[in-house]
């Protein structure tokens, strides 16, 4: 189609001529609303780039309850699966700085529990009154998640049942 029949065509529709591929032989244009065209090329390279990874922080104290330590635990493999950097941090205060062997085991253990999660970037440091200790998610395909609750490990059971239903 001539220039002048597509301008005239653009304007008849109240859209815009918008030249789409400008090195093809003849060049290619398409009849579109340009603010809507910008739109969609935006979210498209939004949607190209990989989402940086977040450091996520997870705050224990020495004497924490099985209850709570399950819980944070539960929420350090959200992060991770979602593929998040955490930070774990856990605080002494007072009299704790006293017994940091506790703490240091406190650590091997959350280290131990997220095993099948992470990888440890940092090993536990001691700095002042809070050791800390940074991990880094495995590759999706080897990750495997040992905390859920009881609802959500129903859902995972439905879903992998579904699946092989459909099979």
């Amino acid at each position: 189609m001539k220039l002048s029949d597509a301008l005239r065509k653009a304007q008849n529709l109240g859209l815009d001529l918008v030249e789409v591929a400008p090195t093809a032989n003849p060049p290619v244009c398409k009849i579109v609303d340009f603010g809507k065209f910008r739109y969609d090329i935006s979210k498209q390279e939004k949607d190209r780039k990989p989402s940086g990874t977040k450091l996520k922080e997870i705050k224990f104290r020495v004497n924490i309850d099985d209850h709570d330590y399950l819980t944070k635990i539960r929420h350090t493999e959200e992060f991770l699966d979602r593929g998040n950097k955490v930070r774990v941090q856990l605080q002494f205060r007072g009299r704790e700085m006293a017994h940091q062997e506790f703490g240091m085991q406190l650590m091997e253990k959350v280290r131990d529990d997220l095993a099948g999660m992470s990888q440890v970037e940092m090993e536990p440091k001691i700095a002042g009154r809070n050791v800390t200790m940074t991990l880094s998610p495995l590759p999706a395909s080897r990750r495997k998640r040992r905390f859920l609750l009881p609802n959500e490990a129903e859902g995972r059971v439905a879903e992998k049942n579904a699946a092989a239903a459909s099979e």
